[in-house]
């Protein structure tokens, strides 16, 4: 016998779930198109010097790590940032534009908390797994594709 379901409105997003969605994603769009922009200027700016170094890129992921530090800063001074707004700019926007933010946010609370093996293994973790991820995801490729 099935057990009975939770009712079709529970399982529905709430008011402000949705409300949350619509934030990350309108921040996420955002984000995202500022990348894109951002990311074609420093190419054509940097390419006579950069030989194939992805340094727009690596422009693009120190720019949202400075702009994360600064919002959570900001925050954790006390300036009114609205939960709404920090998860706009932090999850959203910069969530966009690069990912790495969370990634640098996330070590630095792990070495702020004295957690030095943690943080250690989290960003050698991230490093290591993530290249072998798009490694293995690269090679599977080369078998669907057949």
């Amino acid at each position: 016998m099935v057990k009975s379901m939770r009712p079709l409105a529970a399982m529905m997003p709430t008011e402000s779930s949705m409300r949350h969605l619509l934030l990350v994603g309108l921040g996420g769009a955002l984000g995202a198109m500022a990348r894109h922009a951002l990311g074609a200027w420093l190419q054509r700016l940097t390419a006579p010097v950069a030989s194939g170094f992805p340094v727009s890129i690596l422009l693009i992921n120190v720019l949202g790590c400075l702009a994360a530090g600064a919002i959570v800063g900001l925050a954790m001074r006390g300036t009114a940032i609205s939960a709404d707004t920090r998860l706009f700019l932090l999850v959203g926007v910069l969530g966009g534009f690069t990912t790495f933010s969370a990634f640098g946010l996330e070590l630095v609370a792990l070495l702020r908390r004295g957690e030095t093996a943690a943080a250690g293994l989290y960003a050698g973790g991230s490093v290591v797994l993530g290249v072998a991820a798009v490694l293995i995801g690269w090679r599977l490729t080369a078998v669907w594709a057949t």
